[in-house]
């Protein structure tokens, strides 16, 4: 099984959610299979509760994931990247005091931002979300190519990953783990174009929730598809 959990607090759609070049989205959203006390009844997972920003949180996440971009794009003489080397250091420099632990820091719970708030996960956002599935929409930019114009094909389990988590969480699933993922990649993924995911439970067998999903572009045309199972924990697991 993976190493991350994903159940998901509130979605940020129901923040009224913005795309990362801010136009708002007014997604669809039905929480009538969400089971509110899934984190006393399943594992020991601990409860993820939302955080609360600042208005300056935001910008900044965004901020930090244009330089991933240009960290992976420019073509610079190297006493740019020397400056710019000074700069990231000062950086961290303001950033490290404040180091804190799981759960405590925003990133990741800031459900209204796109990827929750972190770095580590795509910035897509949801469209609609309930028991009978969900959809998302996003792009890959820069920071996720792997060559000659196409998204890197890592990048897509990690969109499906997250994917599943929220379709378990929607259909009133208890916490779980993948313990599953097959992707089939269809048609190279382009970056920096807006493409739509979908997913959801195929069937259920117990403590296994069986998931489908899909990645098209703007025609509807099929880029990648996968295949994922999620498994329930006991009571005793983290």
């Amino acid at each position: 099984m993976s190493e991350r959990v994903k159940p998901v607090p509130d979605s940020a759609a129901e923040s009224g959610a913005q795309r990362s070049n801010g136009t708002a989205i007014r997604p669809r959203i039905d929480r009538s299979a969400v089971d509110e006390d899934r984190y006393e009844k399943h594992g020991g997972f601990p409860k993820v509760s939302r955080a609360r920003i600042g208005s300056n949180f935001g910008p900044f996440v965004e901020a930090m994931r244009t330089l991933q971009d240009l960290a992976v794009s420019v073509d610079a003489p190297d006493e740019v990247f020397g400056e710019a080397l000074a700069k990231a250091r000062e950086l961290i420099d303001l950033l490290e005091p404040y180091r804190a632990p799981e759960l405590q820091g925003p990133a990741g719970r800031a459900v209204e931002l796109p990827g929750r708030g972190s770095l580590l996960l795509l910035p897509w956002q949801v469209v609609s979300a309930g028991p009978d599935g969900i959809t998302m929409t996003g792009e890959f930019r820069r920071f996720h190519l792997g060559g000659n114009g196409a998204a890197h094909g890592g990048v897509l389990p990690l969109l499906f990953d997250d994917l599943l988590g929220m379709i378990v969480h929607y259909a009133g699933r208890p916490i779980s783990r993948t313990a599953y993922l097959h992707v089939n990649y269809r048609k190279v993924t382009p970056l920096e174009r807006t493409l739509t995911v979908c997913g959801r439970v195929d069937r259920i067998e117990g403590r296994k929730t069986f998931i489908t999903a899909e990645l098209r572009d703007e025609q509807g045309d099929l880029l990648a598809d996968c295949e994922g199972l999620m498994v329930q924990l006991l009571p005793w697991q983290p």
